[in-house]
């Protein structure tokens, strides 16, 4: 069950939404009461995690 998040046109309240089923739904803004509302671009999150953890040795390597 994934969770988006949206930004509202009308009032530009960002808020999240867990989003049931894979049909689309209409979204509406829980400040104004909007329908027009745009699904934002998530970053991943990994956090808790680091590079140097799954690379083993924790040793740069690549470029300098």
């Amino acid at each position: 069950m994934p969770i988006y998040e949206y930004k509202c046109e009308s009032c530009e309240h960002t808020f999240e939404k867990l989003v049931l089923g894979s049909k689309d739904q209409d979204i509406q803004c829980p400040k104004c009461g909007s329908l027009e509302v745009k699904k934002l671009l998530s970053s991943i999150n990994f956090s808790g995690s680091s590079v140097n953890s799954r690379c083993g040795s924790g040793t740069p390597r690549g470029f300098s």
